[in-house]
C-alpha cells in the first residue's frame, strides 16, 4: 500500500506547492545556485506577449500540445489520417487520438542538436520536437505500434512490447551521422508502457490493452460531460507509474519525474521531494483535444502547471528573471537529478504562475480565455526557443546544459 503522503505527490497541486516552496527559498537568498531579479518579470511578460501576437495576431491561440507539432511546416498530417476514419464512431476516433498522443509524447524527450528527420511524403527535413512528432506519427500511421496488421492505427500492449532499438532507429532515420539522444531509453520507455497497459485492464482495456482505453475509463468520471484536467493527469500518473526509469525511490515507491531539494520541507516521508511530472503534464495537455473529440469538456485547466523544461526555463534565465550566481559553462552538462537542475525546474513552474497575469494584461485576455495551456503555446515555449536561437546560434541550445537520458526533457 503506497503511503498517502507519497500518493499526494502524484498531483499538479503538489507540483505547484513544492515549486513555490523552492521559489520562496531562493527569494530569501538561501540558494547557492540562483537569485531572482523580480524587476525583470515585466520584460519577460513584454517579450512573451510580443511573440504571442506575432504568432497569433487574432489571439486565436490553441492549446500547447503535441497536436501543434503534427502540423509542422504547415502540413496538417492528422487531418489526412482523420479523413480515413469517417466510418469509426466518435469514441473510437478519440481512442486513436489518445493512442497517438501518448506514444508520441513519450518519444518527445530532447532529440539533441545533431538529429534530423527527412519526411518522405513531403521532402521536409525536421528536427527537435517537430521532427520527433512527425517521425512518431509516420510510424504510427504505418502500424508500427499495433499488433494487428488489419488495424494499424492504434498502439497496443503487444505492439509496444515488440519495439526495439533497431526498429525505432530505422523509423527515425538514426545513423552514426544522424544520432538521436537516448534511443535505448526511449525504447525501454515504450516497452514498459506496453507492460503497464497490460497490467491495468481497468484503465486501458484488455482486448488488447491500449492507451485509448483511457477514454472509456474516464467517461464515468465526467459529470454532465465535464472532466477536470487534474483527473486526467492523476489517472496517467497512476496508470503509468511503473514506466518511468527507476531513479527517485522512496520506500520502494517509484515517484516518476521528481527530484530532491532541501526547500521542499514536509513532516513526513515526502520531505525534500519536488515532483514535476513534466512528460505526464505535457501528455495531459495533449489529451485535451482527444477528450474534446469524445464529446467532453475538459475543465479547470489551470490546476495543471507550466512545464518545467528547458525552453520555458531557458527563457527565464536568458531574460534575466532567474540569475545564476556563477556563469554557466555550456560545456558542463548537469544531471537532471542535481540540486541545481531541480531548483531551476521548480523556479520555472513557480515563475510561470507569476508570469501568467502580466501576460494576460498585455494581451487583454483573462484566465478563462488564456489559461496556462495557451500561454505555453503562444507563448513561453516559443519565446524560449527564439531567445535561445538569438543568444546561442545556430542550434539554440538552452543556457543551462542538461545530461539527458531521453526520458525527462
Amino acid at each position: 500500500m503506497t503511503p498517502p503522503e507519497l500518493l499526494a505527490l502524484r498531483s499538479p497541486a503538489a507540483v505547484r506547492a513544492r515549486s513555490h516552496q523552492v521559489l520562496d527559498h531562493v527569494l530569501a537568498g538561501n540558494s547557492p545556485h540562483f537569485t531572482i531579479d523580480e524587476a525583470a518579470l515585466g520584460g519577460v511578460a513584454d517579450y512573451v506577449a510580443e511573440v504571442t501576437r506575432q504568432a497569433y495576431p487574432m489571439l486565436d491561440i490553441p492549446y500547447h500540445s503535441r497536436w501543434r507539432h503534427f502540423a509542422a511546416a504547415g502540413v496538417d498530417r492528422w487531418a489526412r489520417i482523420e479523413a480515413t476514419l469517417q466510418a469509426r464512431d466518435a469514441l473510437e476516433r478519440a481512442r486513436i487520438m489518445v493512442d497517438l498522443a501518448v506514444l508520441s509524447v513519450l518519444l518527445d524527450a530532447g532529440a539533441g542538436d545533431a538529429w534530423r528527420y527527412k519526411e518522405g511524403e513531403t521532402g521536409l527535413t525536421l528536427s527537435r520536437s517537430e521532427g520527433l512528432a512527425v517521425a512518431s506519427l509516420r510510424l504510427f500511421e504505418a502500424g508500427g505500434f499495433s499488433s494487428d496488421p488489419n488495424d494499424p492505427l492504434r498502439a497496443d500492449a503487444p505492439g509496444l512490447l515488440r519495439i526495439d532499438a533497431a526498429r525505432l532507429g530505422e523509423a527515425f532515420h538514426v545513423t552514426d551521422g544522424n544520432p538521436l539522444v537516448g534511443v535505448d531509453g526511449r525504447v525501454a520507455l515504450l516497452n514498459r508502457l506496453g507492460q503497464a497497459l497490460a497490467a491495468r485492464p481497468d484503465l486501458f482495456g484488455a482486448t488488447p490493452a491500449r492507451p485509448g482505453g483511457l477514454v472509456d475509463a474516464l467517461l464515468p468520471a465526467a459529470e454532465r460531460g465535464r472532466l477536470p484536467a487534474a483527473r486526467i493527469l492523476e489517472t496517467l500518473l497512476d496508470g503509468f507509474a511503473p514506466i518511468w526509469p527507476a531513479g527517485l525511490m522512496v520506500d520502494g515507491v517509484a515517484l516518476g519525474d521528481a527530484g530532491r531539494h532541501p526547500a521542499a520541507v514536509a513532516p513526513d516521508r515526502s520531505n525534500g521531494i519536488v515532483p514535476f511530472h513534466k512528460l505526464s503534464q505535457w501528455l495531459t495537455y495533449s489529451l485535451l483535444e482527444p477528450f474534446e473529440a469524445a464529446g467532453l469538456a475538459v475543465t479547470e485547466l489551470d490546476d495543471l502547471t507550466g512545464l518545467p523544461e528547458y525552453r520555458n526555463g531557458g527563457l527565464l534565465i536568458d531574460l534575466g528573471l532567474i540569475v545564476p550566481r556563477a556563469p554557466l559553462d555550456p560545456a558542463q552538462a548537469h544531471p537532471v537529478t542535481s540540486e541545481m537542475v531541480v531548483e531551476w525546474r521548480a523556479l520555472t513552474v513557480a515563475l510561470l504562475d507569476r508570469l501568467a497575469d502580466p501576460v494576460r494584461e498585455r494581451l487583454g485576455l483573462d484566465a478563462s480565455g488564456f489559461p496556462l495551456a495557451k500561454m505555453l503555446q503562444g507563448g513561453t515555449w516559443a519565446a524560449g526557443r527564439r531567445i535561445a536561437a538569438e543568444r546561442r546560434p545556430p542550434v539554440g541550445a538552452p543556457p543551462l546544459a542538461i545530461a539527458a537520458d531521453g526520458t525527462v526533457f
